[in-house]
């Protein structure tokens, strides 16, 4: 019996690799045909979820020590995780990337260059679609927790102070040098098929101890 047992075990991990590898082979597949403009939200969706398949792998290896330019996601990208972000209440668990153009944000949140990274002192802002990855922050309320990972491994708690409707032709991003402050920043309203609103809705969050 123990000659079985040893004998599938290593069969076993190889089938499981074999899956493992065949599964990222083909978000990856999905995603480099991604720029044929398919119709439909479903594909949009999709490509979404796929996309987090391969920044979850490409995240690991920068909490492994990879430097940020050797942890693409794919080979052709762009853009490569900055952060992880995590609302517990809502079950929310993605992987933040540079930037936060159009091109980035089809795959996940990005982060607003120019503004504080995830998890260090001053005020980060983080933007995502209402309608995929972001489409959680009409449920947050005040006193909600979240929290980020920094590519060192460690994090970052934060406590939703409130959320308000903005303007993003008149908006000023409000410095915080002194303390950790996140902004999640979606479009507005949340329903809106309309993307040339010039509405925003920002909910913002303030550092509080890891618990």
């Amino acid at each position: 019996m123990s000659r079985v047992v040893a004998v599938a075990a290593p069969a076993a991990r190889k089938w499981a690799a074999i899956r493992k590898r065949a599964v990222l082979a083909l978000a990856a597949l999905l995603i480099a045909i991604s720029a044929v403009p398919f119709a439909g939200a479903g594909w949009i969706h999709a490509k979404a979820v796929l996309a987090q398949v391969l920044l979850e792998r490409s995240w690991q290896a920068r909490l492994n020590g990879a430097e940020e330019g050797a942890a693409k996601p794919w080979p052709w990208a762009d853009t490569t995780p900055v952060a992880r972000l995590q609302v517990p209440r809502l079950e929310v668990d993605q992987i933040v990337l540079a930037g936060a153009s159009g091109r980035s944000l089809a795959f996940g949140p990005g982060h607003l260059t120019g503004t504080a990274l995830p998890g260090e002192r001053g005020n980060s802002v983080i933007t995502g679609h209402r309608d995929t990855h972001f489409n959680f922050i009409g449920e947050l309320r005040t006193g909600d927790t979240f929290r980020v990972q920094r590519p060192d491994g460690t994090w970052a708690r934060y406590r939703v102070s409130g959320g308000e409707v903005v303007d993003a032709r008149t908006a000023q991003l409000v410095n915080t040098p002194d303390r950790l402050v996140v902004t999640l920043v979606t479009c507005w309203p949340f329903d809106s098929r309309d993307y040339n609103q010039p509405w925003r809705y920002a909910v913002f969050g303030e550092e509080i101890e890891e618990g």
